[in-house]
């Protein structure tokens, strides 16, 4: 996986993550990149430094903090298209899929290995977990908390 720092022509700058850098281009090709924050089509790579973990440990950690005059777009900043857009989808996968908790990874790879039934599941895993599924190449997809969530 590669995280890459990425502008819209408006200016706007958030991170996207790719499984390689040939990932980044293909979409990129394909037109199939579009802005976090106001859903722009024109998206380039921003100038961003490297980050190497000095152990294994650090990579399970998590990312480390950003600095505080990083500013991220919050669930709540999208535009109400794209808000009720991954609402739409969280809610079609609830309704076409089981819910297996924090299960979610060892049942991820029972269904890939072909031991338990193959079906969409979704429940909780750690970003540890996430990764090293991804690291197997069992594709996962992560379901944004979004702020009507709280109510």
């Amino acid at each position: 996986m590669i995280r890459y720092r990425l502008r819209c022509d408006s200016g706007h700058e958030f991170e996207a993550w790719f499984p390689s850098s040939s990932g980044y281009d293909a979409q990129a090709e394909r037109g199939l990149l579009s802005c976090a924050v106001c859903g722009a089509s024109k998206v380039e790579k921003a100038l961003m430094a490297p980050n190497v973990a000095k152990q294994a440990e650090d990579l399970r950690a998590g990312a480390p903090a950003l600095p505080a005059s990083v500013k991220l777009p919050l669930a709540a900043q999208l535009p109400p298209p794209l808000r009720e857009m991954l609402k739409k989808i969280r809610e079609h996968v609830r309704e076409n899929s089981d819910y297996v908790g924090d299960k979610f990874a060892e049942e991820a790879r029972r269904i890939h290995y072909d031991e338990a039934e193959a079906r969409g599941i979704y429940g909780e895993a750690t970003m540890a977990e996430a990764r090293e599924l991804f690291e197997e190449g069992i594709e996962v997809h992560p379901l944004p908390a979004l702020p009507d969530d709280a109510n």
